[in-house]
């Protein structure tokens, strides 16, 4: 069997789009990734579903997979053939033990590449308004495990980090920040030197304590902000409170959670982490072709008898041409053709392939207002070819054949399945998808029936309660009310007025009592300004 290769890659601290365009390339090609505890949600939702995945995480001295074992499980896969990633939480070779893992891979005579990451030490000061360097404040920047062994004392010379007059950056530091800041104290620092304790940095969890490094442990204590966090002292944590950014965008401290096939994810991500959610793409569905009909071969192969070509979700577009690609049937032939489509964002795949709607329903962007507004347009003797899913809505037909028949050919060209959430590959199993819909800062966004049950249908009715969701359109709402889940419904049922609910939904949420420091925010108008798309 010819020995495959190890990949250390860095995860960056936890924002999915601070990982490397190198890492995302390196973790598609893997056949199997071996991660950390402190690889963030957002980058744990986007491994892809193919490769195997083995949680050898470490926290606050519980193993799950002992250093040693780690090591040697790599050499191990790689002896099997497989591409193996080391997922690691920040950079490789930053308190990574990445050093550790290289030394057996060389024993074991494994290839190796490193693709570092960016660490916490610098992006998670920086997402709370702290420059590590600032010429005004100080020359140099230095960073420090905090991390001890139990039971023994830290070993810093701390009168070696006074005198650097610098910026001093502790990871893996919250246990041991009462000695750090006492050693500092009684090393010559100025008491009131400022300092800061930056919780879940870069997530929607984010959380920052500025105090100096006399009042520090006990603000700690008062307030126990949860890890991972990391130790910042020095002059420049001043600067926190007027340099901060990240909780005045909309949706700071709100993790935004889409279920959508993950072909659909990618624009409606970008406008949610622009506007400072983090995002969990967590597809509840999946596009399958359906490829055992020739149908849709027999209809392209006659397409001029039809008057009009019918599409009901972006999804079907992209299916429909990849068969037109399959079939080599040339589009030309579509040009005496009209087009419907459902909404706006139908409309905006169809242009993806050179194409516009010649009819889109005005008042609404549903099954039943297309059949009525192509019931109006179409001539009683035009053929209509729907191209859809094979469970889509029977009011289309129902709208078409009210008033006299139409004649149509209704052919399914793709089928929506759930996603196995109890699958060993399925990235979040069940329980943890339990545990994200009880989270109060989540908010589910669900863009069809089928994302709603492919999501909650094995949830107990608990969890369901208790969720937080926004639904694309009154048919997805009636769904999650099936389920005992109180939904807010978008205005339209469009991309746009998808975002507005949520940031409506997070900004009401807010005004009930969230906690002023869960993101630095106050309360604010509930009327937000959402950028164009």
């Amino acid at each position: 069997m010819e020995q495959g290769k190890v990949w250390l890659v860095g995860a960056g601290p936890g924002d999915a789009e601070l990982l490397t365009q190198k890492a995302v390339r390196v973790l598609q090609e893997a056949d199997v990734i071996v991660y950390d505890a402190l690889v963030g949600q957002a980058i744990l939702a986007k491994l892809p579903e193919e490769a195997d995945k083995i949680y050898v995480g470490k926290r606050s001295s519980h193993h799950a997979m002992p250093q040693e074992e780690i090591s040697r499980c790599l050499v191990r896969l790689a002896k099997q053939g497989k591409n193996v990633v080391r997922l690691k939480g920040g950079d490789p070779f930053l308190f990574g033990r990445g050093g550790e893992e290289i030394e057996e891979l060389i024993r074991g005579g494994i290839d190796y590449e490193v693709v570092p990451g960016v660490t916490s030490a610098l992006a998670v000061p920086a997402y709370n308004g702290i420059p590590v360097t600032h010429r005004d404040y100080c020359s140099s920047l230095h960073i420090i495990t905090g991390h001890k062994r139990q039971g023994q004392p830290l070993r810093l010379d701390y009168e070696a980090l006074c005198r650097m007059n610098g910026t001093l950056v502790f990871l893996m530091g919250v246990a041991a920040a009462p000695e750090i800041c006492r050693g500092l104290i009684d090393a010559g620092m100025d008491p009131q030197m400022p300092a800061a304790l930056l919780s879940q940095g870069t997530t929607a969890g984010q959380r920052r304590l500025v105090s100096n490094v006399s009042e520090l442990p006990q603000r700690m204590q008062e307030e126990k902000l949860p890890t991972p966090a990391i130790l910042v002292i020095g002059k420049v944590c001043a600067l926190a409170e007027e340099f901060a950014w990240l909780e005045k965008l909309p949706l700071a401290g709100t993790k935004v959670v889409l279920t959508r096939p993950r072909q659909r994810m990618e624009r409606l991500s970008k406008r949610f982490r622009a506007l400072g959610a983090e995002v969990l793409e967590l597809p509840s569905i999946r596009i399958c072709p359906i490829s055992e009909t020739d149908r849709l071969q027999a209809a392209l192969e006659q397409i001029e008898q039809y008057g009009w070509l019918v599409f009901t979700s972006p999804s079907g577009i992209d299916v429909f041409f990849e068969r037109c690609l399959e079939y080599h049937f040339d589009i030309r032939r579509l040009s005496a053709i009209k087009i419907a489509v459902i909404g706006s964002g139908t409309a905006r795949q169809l242009e993806q392939h050179g194409l516009y709607p010649d009819l889109i329903p005005q008042e609404e962007y549903s099954a039943a207002a297309l059949g009525d507004a192509l019931a109006k347009q179409a001539g009683a003797a035009e053929k209509i070819l729907i191209a859809r899913a094979e469970a889509g809505s029977p009011d289309l037909l129902a709208r078409l054949q009210k008033d006299f028949i139409h004649p149509v050919d209704d052919i399914a060209i793709y089928r929506t399945e759930a996603v196995d959430r109890e699958s060993e590959n399925a990235g979040f199993d069940l329980t943890a998808m339990e545990t994200l819909a009880e989270d109060e800062r989540a908010v589910f966004v669900f863009t069809s029936a089928s994302t709603v049950r492919g999501t909650v249908e094995k949830m107990t009715p608990d969890v369901r309660a208790r969720m937080r969701v926004v639904c694309i359109g009154e048919r997805t709402e009636e769904e999650a009310r099936r389920y005992g889940i109180a939904a807010q419904v978008a205005e339209q049922a469009d991309e746009d007025s998808l975002v507005e609910a949520v940031v409506f939904m997070d900004q009401m949420q807010i005004h009930k009592g969230r906690p002023e420091n869960e993101t630095g925010r106050t309360e604010t108008e509930i009327h937000v300004s959402i950028p164009p798309t």
